[in-house]
């Protein structure tokens, strides 16, 4: 593998550095003891054809071999669990600080990279950099080490032999650095589709319910085997070159058997080698096969590897969009304010901007409400606070401090997000309100309680502990909303986030939801987008977004004198609840 990419396994090479030396020198020993039997069965043919042997010598020599077994079969244990349990040090290492790089990286790089592909190199690549730094590192050793000692026990045998089997040899150099490139370049180009591959497999397992709502499952069938075959093909490609390079080996190690059977069968006949040693040089040459064809298997192994190796790389050298600030200022413990100055924002690769210089003061302990069509920037506005993304011009400030001074653990911590489509995990209501808090079941019911969700969680038959499926399939839309807005009451911040917090549930719920908000709206900062304005009335101010303008501001009632968007959209709205009614 490249320099570059061995420096990612360094670490964990160095902090098994002992296991790893006990398994080479037990693997060198094994090599050496499987040297030592071709001299055995040496002295046992020359005993037999000179007729200087007896049952009992016969025997010695058996046990001699069937010591030598044991013995490697003992050291070869040892190797296995110390390189090879390395090797999965390796794997569990690479994971986890892939997965907590990912972890770290910010909304933008999420929005350009697909799940599948990560999940790809998160399990198929880092396996093959399991095989290539644990059986790989086996069959180099074997490549090296075996393969040498071997010819030298041949050269001590007869070295014009030795010199005539060896004869291939500058072939196997030659084919294998021709093949190395053509296969990393195949093995790229597996793993790139073995991630689109992995990325339709989850997307369709995803949408699983939309296929079968629109009776599509021919139509996606076909156009994963589509996927599927591509995955197939480029395979073969693979395989066509692999298939070539093995046989090759096969071929020019046969070739070197024939010689020995001519060349050493007539030095035999004419007296100038004995048959012991006869013997002996033909299971040397079957030694030297394994080293030989190990090579092939070096190059397999280390060219799927680095390519896992690179692909990884590629995640682990992607910075997050966001930079912490290297002094942190510490978060204030009073009461934050927040004001937006001039704020202007674009998504990444659109050239019209989402946000248009906003400008904002929220005081402690006041509600802001966020109105306007969809695409307006509501949710945009909102993503910002956390610092999902960073503002491209303008500032946001809390208690008069820009936040990106603010470490993101420090700023996010102050405040609870509930996002417009919220995202549940396959376990239980107890694991998705609490969300990594150990609380007792009386806050996990106060909060379901004020978030409207505690008769829900009533009827259910296991209570807290029934298992709602995978983001939550087992809910309805409104008891999903809730679900999230209690877990983000239960956390209890000064700085509350809701995007569209109760657009899937009734009215009357609703109300009930936004009155319990609005009973302890003085302990928090609250920002509320809606497109039901009711949930807004009370606000202290609301602002209407058109194209990532604020458009007008104020009260409920100074908006709805002034006969302006919100206004417009408030009388029909309520023309609509009053159809409703009756």
């Amino acid at each position: 593998m490249a320099s570059s990419s061995l420096r990612l396994l360094r670490p964990y090479f160095a902090q098994r550095k002992l296991a790893v030396l006990v398994g080479l020198l037990s693997l060198i020993l094994v090599d050496i003891l499987q040297l030592l039997i071709p001299r055995v069965i040496k002295w046992a043919v020359d005993d037999m054809t000179a007729m200087n042997v007896d049952a009992g010598r016969l025997a010695l020599y058996a046990v001699e071999i069937a010591a030598i077994a044991v013995v490697i079969g003992l050291f070869r244990y040892v190797w296995r669990n110390c390189l090879l349990g390395t090797s999965r040090r390796v794997e569990e290492g690479l994971r986890n600080r892939l997965f907590g790089h990912i972890q770290n990286l910010s909304a933008p790089y999420f929005d350009r990279t697909r799940t599948g592909d990560l999940m790809a190199r998160a399990s198929n690549d880092v396996q093959q950099v399991r095989m290539a730094s644990g059986m790989g590192l086996v069959a180099f050793n074997d490549a090296v080490f075996l393969g040498s000692a071997a010819i030298a026990f041949m050269l001590a045998i007869d070295v014009r032999l030795t010199l005539y089997v060896l004869i291939p040899m500058p072939l196997i150099v030659v084919g294998t650095k021709i093949f190395t490139r053509k296969l990393h370049r195949r093995y790229q180009d597996v793993q790139s589709a073995f991630s689109d591959m992995t990325e339709a497999v989850r997307e369709r397992f995803s949408g699983i319910r939309v296929i079968k709502a629109y009776s599509l499952e021919k139509r996606e069938a076909v156009r994963f085997r589509e996927v599927s075959q591509d995955y197939i093909d480029r395979n073969m490609r693979l395989a066509r070159a692999t298939s070539a390079f093995f046989p090759m080996m096969l071929l020019l190690t046969n070739g070197s058997l024939a010689i020995v059977l001519f060349l050493g069968g007539r030095q035999t006949i004419l007296g100038t080698i004995t048959p012991g040693d006869f013997a002996a040089f033909i299971n040397y040459l079957g030694l030297l096969t394994w080293p030989m064809m190990a090579m092939g298997w070096v190059i397999n192994l280390l060219q799927r590897g680095k390519a896992s190796l690179d692909r990884i790389q590629e995640v682990l050298d992607s910075e997050s969009d966001l930079s912490e600030p290297q002094q942190p200022r510490p978060f204030p413990q009073s009461r934050p304010d927040i004001v937006l100055e001039r704020v202007s924002f674009a998504y990444p690769g659109y050239d019209e901007p989402a946000l248009r210089s906003i400008g904002l003061e929220i005081p402690f302990g006041r509600t802001l409400g966020i109105v306007g069509p969809p695409g307006s920037g509501k949710t945009t506005l909102l993503n910002l606070l956390p610092r999902l993304y960073d503002v491209d011009s303008g500032r946001i400030l809390i208690q008069g401090t820009d936040i990106r001074h603010f470490s993101l653990r420090q700023l996010r911590s102050s405040m609870a997000f509930v996002a417009q489509e919220p995202f549940l995990f396959a376990e239980t209501i107890r694991e998705n309100i609490a969300f990594g808090l150990n609380v007792p079941d009386e806050a996990l019911q106060q909060a379901a309680d004020r978030a409207a969700l505690l008769p829900t969680i009533r009827s259910m038959p296991q209570g807290l502990d029934t298992l709602i499926g995978e983001r939550g399939v087992i809910l309805s839309g409104g008891q999903r909303q809730r679900l999230a807005l209690a877990r983000a009451l239960l956390r209890d911040r000064p700085i509350l986030l809701l995007d569209d917090p109760i657009s899937q549930v009734d009215s009357e719920t609703g109300q009930r939801i936004i009155d319990t908000l609005q009973s302890d709206r003085t302990e928090r900062t609250m920002v509320i987008a809606s497109h039901r304005l009711s949930a807004l009335r009370s606000a202290d101010v609301i602002i209407s977004l058109s194209e990532g303008r604020v458009i007008e501001a104020g009260s409920h009632d100074e908006l709805l004198a002034s006969g302006g968007y919100y206004a417009q959209t408030w009388r029909l709205q309520q023309m609509e609840e009053e159809l409703h009614a009756s």
